[in-house]
């Protein structure tokens, strides 16, 4: 919906589509990091080996993203 709407509004419609998009994502997001807290704080269900697994993934995602924009400013830089 917003990929969708983001072409659309560059091709000159109304931003209403992408807009939607964007809110539909942030809801998302809220609502799964909202879950999140509340298994591991209010409900306890995250164990220590859980809490180890989403601190090692949220690190290996913040590592690749570091890793994909150095490779592609790299390749900016070799190619100018």
């Amino acid at each position: 919906m917003m990929v969708t709407g983001a072409v659309r509004w560059f091709h000159e419609y109304t931003f209403i589509l992408a807009g939607l998009g964007v809110v539909v994502v942030v809801l998302t997001m809220y609502q799964w990091w909202r879950d999140v807290v509340r298994e591991s704080t209010h409900q306890g269900c995250h164990t220590v080996k859980v809490a180890e697994g989403l601190r090692w993934g949220m690190l290996l995602f913040i590592v690749s993203e570091i890793f994909f924009f150095l490779s592609f400013f790299w390749a900016f830089f070799h190619s100018s």
